[in-house]
């Protein structure tokens, strides 16, 4: 095993000196390192390695790494890699393409690159490895130093069109003539690079002071990356097409002539993220445009705006942000010309278009490169409504490209992590297949964002500080939620400080009525995306005359979350606190916001306003209880007045209904979904209002409702020691299927026989206990097992 160390090596860049900044945001810097090996039999590279903004890692031209894992100023990730099966027998070299992103201040969105990446003001590139021999025990020592060769790229630089995309930095413009091809490989001419120069290194940390740089290892895995081909082209030249017409674009290679415009679309068959591959021979100086689009749209005839409508309707257009290469034209058969971004990008379509200029140009072949976050599918689900099957992939395929090296709002347009999504997305990827990595991640970034009066920003990590109060709300959950399903009461310990900061901000804002009173002017007080709040952004138009209802009972339902996690710590006269705040804060909600004429909360007091929102959290938060709460939720779907949640939120309209006895409700609220599916989406989009995405996981309910509801599974104790097991029917006749719990699988399978009994089998090897409850209400506390059944009547 390696025994290289970060601390060996020098953090470098490239000198001052050699920059060119001139028409270039960021700086693009090539590294390499070449050394020679006599034999490759008992020898181990392991490495080491990270940079500022971002880098990828190659060895003999394969590429082994990429990153570091998105983090700030204070915790910056390195990655460790095994790099001994690239080795070869005479010379090697390791290769890093690095890009520093221009460190504005203030930000400025578009010209700062990806707002998700931190930066330091210097750009810095740090390797560590020894190629160690285990028969001699000698040592080839590899760490960034003045030995290694840097080269500054100046063919790149960056563009952000009309589109809504400036939080991920523009993409590319390539000029393929003076791009330093072959950087990479072994065979590459060096001899006029560069050496790097030092621009930190642990030398430089004296009694405690800090580096820009403070690496901790990468604590998720790798992104994986899988090669994929199209499903088919759909149009030529403005002209649809059907395979195998289609086909035959993805299958061989296609020439177009001198001075040639060409224009073909390609379906991935679903929205995906990944890296597209262009391989090209001969053709010099044509200018390749690829266009990545989520759907295929219209615009109105009479106002020229852009409508989404079915979104696999070739019959509309392509409209996108876009990589524009200008091809160098030394490609062969043998040694083609590759384009590949820098960055993923985000689409289900790709608009290829080429403008050929004196030479022909062969495409030999155009696929793609997916990545992501190697989430593990462990759970599945089938009924009796085959109408729910789509709505359960779609979900999956949604979660999955919301998920890299964050969880992510959207991977087209922001590819930021946000509170609230965030935990939803968590929870959907414990119940899908018990992994907490990222999610611990989460939980660690938003804390690492805290200002110093308490509050928690809401999206992070990000270069442009964004805080909806409601959010850090958003983010204990989060805590409470982890604690259920892993019961880590070290990671509960952990972040209790920083739930304390963030009640004590909202305790502070309590006013003479007993509620708080209006958030700052400069947070953005955003609860949904609803069309009554269309113009207030998301914020409930109540704002506009003070408290906001639904920020008080969100506070109070999450008092109670937090003296749990108090009371499990061994903090039992905090948890007592919470609880007596969040009684009299309930106290004052029902004495100044519900309405005995409508029998509704208001969303704000003695404002007639009204939403869903303000009778959901009423009832999450306890203000109002049993048959009063099953009423008011009755209520809450019979009157179509109401401001209606949107997808998201919709998350805890069910658990209002499930609250209340009322979860049989439910069913025909997957309507909405079916209505979504019908449209040819492949995720889901953002919200009703402005669909503006077409990806955003906080949509991808049916994985949580189908697995903790229809399958009913889902923690019964802290750790999941002991795991519930409530399925709901419905209108269902059966469901099926497998559901990831923290320690294993539980297998349920359920049908209405002829006699209109409800039967359950139950199956797992876990260790743990179940707590069985029939749709006849009966209850069975059995140890987990093999194939148990249990039969009960249905009335």
């Amino acid at each position: 095993m390696s025994r290289a160390n970060v601390g060996d090596a020098q953090w470098i860049w490239i000198h001052d000196k050699q920059l060119l900044k001139e028409n270039q945001q960021h700086e693009h810097i090539y590294f390499r390192k070449s050394f020679v090996l006599d034999h490759t039999e008992d020898l181990v590279l392991h490495i080491k390695v990270s940079a500022d903004s971002r880098y990828r890692l190659y060895v003999n031209g394969y590429k082994v790494s990429q990153g570091p894992s998105k983090g700030d100023n204070h915790t910056h990730y390195y990655e460790e890699v095994d790099c001994t099966p690239y080795l070869c027998k005479g010379r090697n070299v390791i290769a890093a393409k690095v890009i520093h992103y221009d460190a504005l201040n203030p930000f400025v969105v578009g010209k700062g690159g990806p707002v998700s990446v931190w930066r330091a003001s210097s750009g810095g590139f740090l390797l560590s490895g020894e190629v160690l021999d285990s028969e001699s025990n000698s040592i080839i020592k590899l760490h960034t130093d003045d030995s290694w060769l840097c080269l500054q790229e100046t063919a790149i630089t960056y563009e952000v069109s009309y589109m809504e995309t400036g939080y991920l930095g523009g993409l590319e413009r390539v000029d393929g003539q003076k791009l330093a091809y072959g950087w990479n490989t072994i065979e590459y001419d060096d001899s006029d690079w560069e050496r790097g120069v030092k621009v930190s290194d642990n030398e430089d940390v004296n009694y405690g002071q800090l580096m820009p740089w403070n690496l901790t290892p990468r604590n998720i895995p790798q992104l994986y990356e899988k090669d994929c081909t199209y499903k088919q082209a759909t149009k030529i030249n403005g002209r649809i097409v059907n395979a195998p017409e289609g086909s035959t674009y993805i299958e061989k290679p296609f020439t177009i002539g001198p001075n040639q415009i060409f224009k073909i679309e390609f379906d991935a068959g679903e929205l995906t993220t990944g890296y597209p591959v262009l391989v090209l021979i001969h053709g010099k100086k044509a200018k390749v445009k690829l266009l990545y689009a989520e759907c295929y749209e219209k615009r109105d005839p009479v106002t020229g705006v852009r409508v989404k409508e079915l979104r696999n309707d070739a019959t509309g257009e392509l409209f996108g942000e876009y990589d524009l290469y200008e091809t160098g034209g030394f490609g062969s058969a043998d040694y083609p010309e590759i384009y590949e971004p820098f960055l993923f990008r985000t689409f289900r379509y790709l608009l290829l278009e080429i403008e050929t200029a004196e030479e022909e140009l062969t495409v030999q072949s155009i696929s793609y490169k997916e990545t992501g976050y190697p989430l593990e599918i462990r759970s599945s689900f089938s009924s009796s409504d085959d109408s729910l099957q789509p709505l359960w992939n779609i979900s999956i395929n949604t979660l999955k490209r919301c998920m890299h090296e964050t969880y992510e709002d959207c991977p087209y347009y922001e590819q930021l992590q946000y509170a609230m999504d965030t935990r939803l997305q968590a929870l959907f990827t414990y119940q899908l297949s018990g992994d907490d990595r990222l999610a611990r991640k989460a939980i660690f970034d938003f804390h690492s964002s805290r200002l110093p009066n308490g509050m928690l920003q809401s999206r992070y990590p990000s270069v442009l500080p964004q805080v909806i109060p409601g959010f850090s709300l958003h983010w204990i959950m989060m805590v409470h939620d982890h604690y259920q399903y892993f019961g880590d009461l070290s990671l509960v310990r952990t972040y209790l400080p920083t739930i304390d900061g963030v009640l004590e901000w909202f305790n502070q804002r309590l006013e003479t009525n007993g509620l708080l009173g209006e958030m700052p002017s400069q947070y953005w007080s955003f609860v949904d995306w609803v069309d009554e709040w269309r113009e207030e952004r998301g914020v409930p138009t109540a704002s506009k005359y003070g408290s906001i209802t639904i920020y008080n009972l969100m506070y109070a339902a999450v008092l109670k979350l937090a003296s749990e996690l108090q009371d499990a710590s061994g903090r039992r006269d905090t948890g007592d606190e919470y609880r007596v705040r969040a009684e009299a804060l309930l106290q004052a909600v029902n004495r100044t916001s519900y309405s005995e004429n409508s029998g509704l909360y208001r969303d704000g007091p003695q404002v007639e306003l009204y939403s869903q929102h303000a009778q959901i959290w009423a009832v999450l938060a306890g203000a109002v209880q049993g048959e009063a709460a099953a009423q008011l939720m009755e209520r809450v779907l019979s009157d179509h007045s109401l401001a209606k949640v949107s997808y998201a939120m919709s998350f805890f309209l069910f658990r209002a209904l499930e609250e209340t006895g009322a979860y049989d409700r439910s069913f025909s609220l997957w309507d909405t979904w079916r209505d979504l599916a019908a449209l040819g989406l492949t995720s889901w989009v953002e919200d009703p209002v402005s669909q503006r995405s077409d990806c955003h996981a906080w949509g991808a309910v049916p994985i949580y409702e189908f697995t903790a509801n229809i399958l009913g599974v889902k923690p019964a104790s802290p750790g999941s020691t002991r795991i519930r097991i409530a399925p709901q029917p419905g209108h269902l006749k059966r469901a099926a299927g497998e559901v990831a719990v923290r320690n294993g699988i539980v297998r349920i399978s359920w049908e209405i026989n002829e006699q209109n009994q409800f039967a359950l089998t139950v199956s797992s090897r876990i260790d743990a206990q179940f707590e069985i409850t029939l749709p006849d209400h009966t209850l069975h506390i059995v140890r987990a097992g093999k194939n148990l059944h249990f039969l009960c009547p249905l009335t």
